[in-house]
């Protein structure tokens, strides 16, 4: 047997809150998609040292949420058309599983949640809630369906993809002169009633793969530019998100 010690263990640190704050102030619609993220400035907003910031930052590059280089400003991703294809796909087949799944295993306690997560979206949306709060409950609600599934691999897998799900949703939304109300509310409370009612899997599955799409192609739209925006595009301030 090696008698060589192993290495330390690594402390949370630092880096790891810095991540944190720049995560959520990303998420939150301070740093919106192509906004620069300057070290100096973000060392003497959180009052820790440019190296801190340096860690943090790459922690978030390989969760897909800025883009950096040698000699290149590092920035909040802005979405491409090919980025959003991967992302959604990928999404796509993730989500579906974890429906199918979800529907096997999910506890009398999950779809409780789930329902509870759509009353709450409904209320907030109902109050003139901001992007940022829609989203998080949107998040939210996925987040649960893979929890119910009971799947750690895919509840990782998840994982790998969802900050860049979460900040492409928040472009789609700032490109966006629509008004998704009333779908961000029924498509999520159709995947809740599917969900608790059992049995049509096929239906389910069909379902889960149409809510990311639809998401998928309005981006996609958007990014093409106005003239190819969805029909129903209106008010930028009544501005919501499904997906």
């Amino acid at each position: 047997m090696d008698d060589e010690p192993l290495p330390k263990a690594v402390r949370r640190g630092l880096a790891d809150e810095v991540a944190d704050r720049v995560r959520d102030a990303v998420f939150a619609g301070r740093f919106p998609p192509g906004a620069p993220l300057r070290e100096v400035e973000l060392a003497e907003s959180l009052g820790v040292s440019r190296g801190a910031v340096r860690e943090g930052l790459a922690r978030l590059q390989r969760e897909g949420l800025i883009r950096t280089g040698w000699h290149r400003p590092t920035t909040v991703v802005a979405a491409t058309a090919a980025d959003v294809e991967e992302v959604y796909r990928v999404r796509a087949a993730l989500d579906r599983l974890a429906a199918v799944t979800a529907l096997r295993r999910a506890t009398p306690q999950d779809l409780d949640e789930l329902d509870r997560l759509v009353d709450e979206m409904a209320a907030e949306l109902a109050a003139g809630a901001g992007v940022p709060r829609l989203l998080a409950l949107d998040m939210a609600f996925h987040d649960r369906i893979y929890r119910a599934a009971g799947n750690g691999r895919l509840t990782a897998a998840w994982q790998a993809v969802r900050s860049q799900v979460f900040l492409f949703q928040l472009q789609r939304v700032s490109l966006a002169r629509g008004q998704y109300r009333a779908l961000v509310v029924a498509e999520h409370r159709e995947l809740a009633r599917l969900l608790r009612a059992g049995g049509d899997e096929h239906h389910l599955d069909r379902l889960a793969a149409e809510h990311v799409d639809t998401a998928r192609r309005s981006l996609l739209a958007l990014l093409a530019g106005p003239d190819d925006a969805a029909p129903d595009d209106a008010d930028p301030d009544d501005a919501a998100i499904a997906g």
